[in-house]
């Protein structure tokens, strides 16, 4: 089908912008995946750039810009929130431990939604709550598959490696104890979007009395039910 819109400088930065999705790109990867030619390509990445829709990483290449997620934030956080909401209050009525999902802004991570438990020792994270992005298993998940360069920044002074990321990367999920705050254990996994980016990280918390050293052991299969609940049902609304 013919997606052109008839407008073609509009149609060549939508080229753009889509092979950016993809991840990083050179000049000449953005050549050869767009079928522009190299002045044109150059030309309209740099006004993107100006406009703050595109960017460049540690290596000069081309990334999405942050204008990008500030968007994508106005349009999805009503859905995201909307489709999240009955599936948190199912995992915190299945694990008994609160449940949160965090949204990453910027060098830190944003509570969007909750659902509490009503009563006993809780770990309670209002929603609005900025939280830092060194700490925690909900933040592991959120960098954990960010490019090396973009890590590399969040690590000096981390309550983790980049051992520990490598490890939430081959398992899937993230599991903290008294990273951020002393006696709260937590375990969270990412909700992805249809290309796989990550999107949101689902988290439950609670007391180390209940979850133990070893919260994953006990929550992680859940978490992970979620987070994934999450994601089939944003891209059935897409």
């Amino acid at each position: 089908m013919d997606e052109s819109s008839g407008v073609g400088v509009l149609d060549k930065a939508v080229a753009i912008l889509t092979a950016l999705e993809a991840g990083p790109a050179t000049l000449a990867s953005l050549v050869a995946s767009t079928g522009l030619s190299r002045p044109t390509a150059h030309r309209l990445a740099v006004a993107l750039e100006r406009h703050r829709l595109v960017s460049r990483d540690g290596d000069g290449r081309f990334v999405l810009g942050p204008r990008c997620a500030e968007l994508a934030a106005a349009a999805g956080e009503d859905r995201l929130i909307g489709v999240a909401l009955p599936i948190l209050a199912k995992l915190r009525d299945t694990t008994g431990e609160s449940a949160q999902l965090y949204r990453r802004d910027g060098d830190a991570r944003v509570c969007i939604a909750a659902a509490e438990i009503p009563f006993g020792l809780r770990n309670t994270v209002p929603v609005g709550a900025r939280l830092p992005l060194t700490a925690g298993s909900a933040a592991q998940v959120l960098l954990a598959w960010e490019p090396a360069q973009r890590i590399q920044r969040f690590l000096v002074g981390a309550a983790f490696t980049a051992q520990t990321l490598a490890r939430v990367r081959r398992q899937g999920w993230a599991a903290s104890v008294a990273e951020r705050q002393p006696g709260v254990a937590s375990v969270s996994a990412p909700v992805r979007s249809a290309s796989g980016r990550v999107l949101a990280a689902v988290s439950v918390s609670g007391p180390i009395e209940r979850l133990t050293r070893n919260p994953g052991r006990l929550h992680a299969a859940a978490v992970l039910r979620a987070a994934d609940a999450i994601s089939r049902a944003l891209r059935q609304e897409a």
